[in-house]
């Protein structure tokens, strides 16, 4: 898919309006526009001589369009994006009273397969190129009307199977001539892709990184994660350690608790084992039920005991409060049912 004008650098920007005869200045005009204000067109950028304007509609930019919106009694939303070529991704905006987080999609379905989750039963269709992740950021301020001061990358999709877009997503926005976010504010959640955790550590972009555990073993994780196949908790574990010298920034654990299959004692014993020291933080968090998986989510006195048994063992950890359940928060929900209502794929 050719290169949308909103997923070029500004140096991209650049070289294009030279070729057209125009002056560097006005690639820094477009890239400001695109992402220090977030427009999706350039019609609406007067400061751009109108015949520009004109031939710059030769060349795509592109967005994401809303077709379903859903609102939860806690103020979240769930948008549904449609792409341009029909495909559709999920969007989640969460609002608290000292900031606005966003999280977004980098995959049109997964492959990675996990059981619990909801965004590997629709099939994958392809990986979103970086100008479509960063619209889902934009349009949403749009629609709302608020800043966006943090980005999850925890919607559909495995990030670091989309690598390459995900990281030009990461440079362009925290570019310092366009939205400017920290990269302290942005997260990026993974499976455990070992060697592109290597490699996210080389980039120079010190963004969070947390990884989807939800087991304490390599024999019950590969139960319900394919991924364990491929890479064992201690190759994520060093790959981890990896990030954490060259960016400084703690990991954290993703350990959704499922009743009776990963939140026994000796499961606490073998996070204490391997998760202790100032680096690790446990997110705890229940199962969000699908149909299409049997497990079902610990119970609430069990969570509350199963972080203070972690506690005690001295383990970082902390309960994640669920947002958005009234409105099948759990990421791929809303676009299986857009789908088996006869919509797009």
């Amino acid at each position: 898919m050719e290169r949308g004008i909103n997923g070029m650098s500004l140096e991209e920007l650049e070289a294009l309006l030279k070729g057209l005869g125009q002056a560097p200045f006005r690639a820094k005009q477009v890239f400001h526009a695109l992402h220090a204000e977030g427009l999706d067109s350039l019609d609406e950028v007067t400061t751009l001589p109108k015949a520009l304007r004109e031939v710059l509609k030769d060349y795509p930019l592109r967005t994401v369009k809303e077709v379903n919106q859903l609102l939860s009694r806690d103020g979240s939303r769930k948008f549904l994006y449609a792409l341009e070529d029909g495909n559709t991704v999920e969007t989640v905006y969460m609002p608290y009273p000292d900031r606005t987080t966003l999280c977004i999609s980098s995959q049109v379905g997964c492959k990675m397969g996990c059981k619990f989750c909801a965004s590997t039963k629709a099939a994958f269709a392809r990986n979103l190129q970086a100008e479509e992740i960063l619209s889902q950021v934009y349009q949403t301020e749009r629609i709302t009307g608020d800043r966006v001061d943090r980005i999850v990358l925890m919607g559909i999709g495995e990030p670091l199977d989309n690598y390459d877009e995900v990281v030009r997503f990461l440079r362009l926005i925290t570019d310092p001539k366009g939205k400017n976010l920290s990269a302290r504010a942005i997260t990026l959640s993974t499976c455990g892709l070992v060697p592109r955790i290597y490699d996210l550590a080389e980039e120079g972009i010190p963004i969070n990184l947390a990884i989807s555990l939800h087991a304490s073993s390599d024999e019950d994780r590969r139960r319900t994660m394919p991924i364990a196949n491929r890479y064992s908790i201690q190759e994520i574990i060093r790959a981890c350690m990896a990030y954490f010298e060259k960016t400084g920034r703690r990991i954290s654990l993703e350990y959704v608790l499922i009743e009776g299959e990963n939140d026994r004692p000796q499961d606490l014993d073998a996070l204490a084992r391997l998760f202790k020291g100032p680096m690790w933080h446990i997110n705890l968090l229940p199962l969000n039920p699908i149909k299409e998986y049997k497990g079902r989510p610990s119970g609430e006195e069990r969570i509350f005991a199963f972080e203070e048994a972690l506690h005690r063992r001295g383990i970082h950890a902390s309960i994640r409060r669920k947002r958005g359940e009234d409105i099948d928060g759990a990421c791929g929900q809303l676009r299986i049912l857009y789908q088996g209502m006869g919509g797009p794929s």
